[in-house]
């Protein structure tokens, strides 16, 4: 791109510099003097170094991520300079700041219960400083949604750039990575298979590179979603977080921005992103055989575009799934790691697999369409490409990687990774409830060999959904009773009003709504020995206990001392989590806050 002419306004002339909607002139703090406004910024902008040109410079915004409570983003400054190299290039001026950050493993409760202060705190910074584009640096699970959801609010030019996967390790000569393999091998150690020395010397190799988890959980699942709504550059969802290829795609991610800041309106994310985006993006979605997270985080960045929000729904995830295929050989629907997905093509190749079945006339932030970027990439497949990323006729799995099921369990719906499923016979099965009616008495109780349970029996975790705990924990990965691992048992029908890691596998449904914190919740009244029918093919998941038993259940949970007082409790609460507890939505609608999304709160 041709270099920006260099300002040449003095410090005094200043009629015309305000409100040119450019640079560092736009969005001056408010004094009541317009030109007082610029005066004191231009002498603050001298006070960081930069000369008088800045003020004619598209500048660029570079959020800034790093923390060292977030090892998946360790590389981040190094990013942070590839982006700036590429938006001098350009002739634009790069000023990085910080954001929130949040890291999957050291945030209590969970990190989703800060996803919503994330996209609050992104959202807000981007309006309130003075950027004509803005570079998004995220990576691990709720960074990237929570930069999205935020990003559309804002509706500035935004291009996020994701960390990047970690690599692999080894162990013994066979490869392993976060967090698939952690959970393999913690089950082993819990069944008795794994001794203390052998998890001690996995645990070492799990992780063995900064990045995101090296398989198809959510931080991955979120960067080829990205991808698929035009928002970064296709090799962008799968470079590895070490590699130079990472860095120029950083380099290309902020020449990108400066040309986003040119074209002003046409890049916003209202305008880039239409209807047709997201069914790529959840054609994708089914097609990598992708994290159940994404399914609530897509719903909340769906809900944060106005001409979108309401127009999708999890009926619409369904849907796609039964017309599109899993093709992606990738744990943990498969076998592979995420550098074999780069190395075999990444998202082009995924992309011009899955051609017939995309919309190609759906924007891209750079402004061509997606057809017009695959014709681009002009990706040819070659024999490794097979191996990792099948052909439409030849999927690893038919269709439905991701189903969502209803019934009188789950009248507003449930998710199931049914490609995930290491007992495809769970699929449809009826048993009876074994019911925990929170993590703590699961703690208490899973291993107890007493419980009575048998590998037929239904596993019903309680109070983790979105207000129940709060913030709807990774504890749907009920573990198998230790009594039943020993055995040999390996998979149970497992349900959850929580979610699960991406990184996770089994017959699980998650996200049952409405969860049982509310009150007319019929999942919330499941006791242990009702019977529970389950079956994929007809999507259903029903609770078999008579109407008016139900009925009675419910009546005389919502007049209990215990429900009354926990009412009580979240209407006072303070702080942040009295706010989260009031105001979030349930997780059909994306577990976003009421008063964040385009159409904003219902009962006011």
């Amino acid at each position: 791109m041709t270099e920006l002419n260099a300002s040449t306004n003095s410090d005094y002339d200043l009629s015309s510099s305000i409100d040119d909607g450019q640079g560092l002139r736009q969005g001056l703090t408010s004094y009541g003097d317009a030109h007082f406004s610029l005066f004191l910024r231009k002498v603050f902008i001298k006070a960081a170094g930069y000369s008088d040109d800045a003020l004619s410079r598209p500048v660029i915004g570079i959020i800034n991520t790093h923390s060292g409570f977030n090892p998946c983003h360790a590389q981040v400054p190094q990013l942070i300079e590839a982006v700036k190299r590429g938006v001098m290039l350009s002739g634009g001026l790069p000023i990085d700041f910080p954001t929130i950050s949040l890291h999957e493993s050291f945030s209590t409760p969970t990190s989703m219960f800060l996803r919503n202060l994330m996209s609050m705190d992104t959202e807000e910074m981007i309006r309130a400083q003075p950027l004509d584009a803005c570079v998004m640096i995220g990576g691990c699970d709720k960074t990237v949604p929570a930069q999205l959801m935020g990003g559309i609010s804002s509706n500035k030019p935004v291009l996020p750039l994701v960390a990047g996967p970690m690599m692999p390790g080894s162990n013994k000569g066979v490869r392993i990575g976060a967090c698939t393999d952690c959970r393999s091998n913690w089950a082993a150690f819990r069944a008795g298979a794994v001794d203390i020395e052998d998890i001690s010397s996995v645990n070492e190799e799990l992780a063995p590179t900064a990045g995101t988890c090296g398989v198809m959980g959510t931080a991955s699942t979120m960067a080829c979603i990205t991808a698929a709504l035009g928002m970064m550059p296709l090799q962008g969802a799968s470079a590895p977080a070490v590699s130079a290829a990472r860095l120029r795609v950083a380099e290309q991610t902020g020449k990108n921005a400066v040309a986003a800041s040119l074209m002003k309106e046409k890049s916003r994310p209202q305008t880039v992103l239409s209807r047709e985006s997201f069914l790529n993006a959840m054609i994708v979605l089914q097609a990598i055989g992708g994290s159940t997270n994404a399914v609530v985080h897509l719903m909340a960045i769906i809900n944060r575009h106005p001409d979108v929000a309401g127009t999708m729904t999890l009926d619409t995830f369904d849907q796609i799934g039964r017309t599109t295929p899993l093709l992606v050989d990738l744990k943990p629907s498969g076998a592979n790691y995420m550098t074999d997905f780069h190395n075999a093509g990444g998202m082009a190749a995924l992309l011009t697999a899955l051609r017939p079945l995309l919309h190609l006339d759906a924007k891209t932030v750079t402004g061509k369409t997606l057809g017009e970027e695959l014709d681009s990439a002009c990706f040819t497949p070659f024999p490794y490409t097979y191996e990792i990323i099948r052909p439409l006729e030849q999927p690893l799995y038919p269709h439905s990687a991701l189903a969502v099921v209803m019934g009188n369990l789950a009248p507003n719906g449930a998710i199931l990774k049914a490609a995930a499923s290491k007992d495809r016979r769970l699929l449809i099965h009826s048993g009876p409830a074994v019911v925990f009616e929170n993590t703590v008495d699961m703690a208490k109780r899973i291993d107890d060999p007493h419980l009575d349970v048998t590998e037929r029996s239904v596993l019903v975790l309680k109070g983790v959904g979105p207000i129940g705990n709060p913030g709807m924990p990774e504890a749907g990965v009920i573990p198998i009773p230790r009594k039943l691992a020993a055995q040999g048992v390996q998979d149970m029908l497992r349900i959850s009003d929580g979610r699960m890691s991406g990184t996770a596998g089994g017959t699980i449904i998650l996200h049952v709504s409405p969860e049982s914190a509310v009150a007319e919740s019929v999942f919330g009244v499941v006791e242990d020995g009702d019977m529970i029918d389950f079956n994929l093919e007809t999507r259903s998941l029903n609770l078999r206990v008579w109407d008016d038993e139900i009925a009675r259940r419910i009546n005389s949970k919502s007049k209990s001392t215990e429900c009354r007082s926990v009412g009580r409790a979240r209407k006072v609460a303070r702080g942040y989590r009295g706010l989260y507890e009031r105001c979030v939505n349930q997780a059909e609608l994306g577990c976003d806050f009421d008063f964040l999304t385009a159409e904003g709160p219902k009962n006011v």
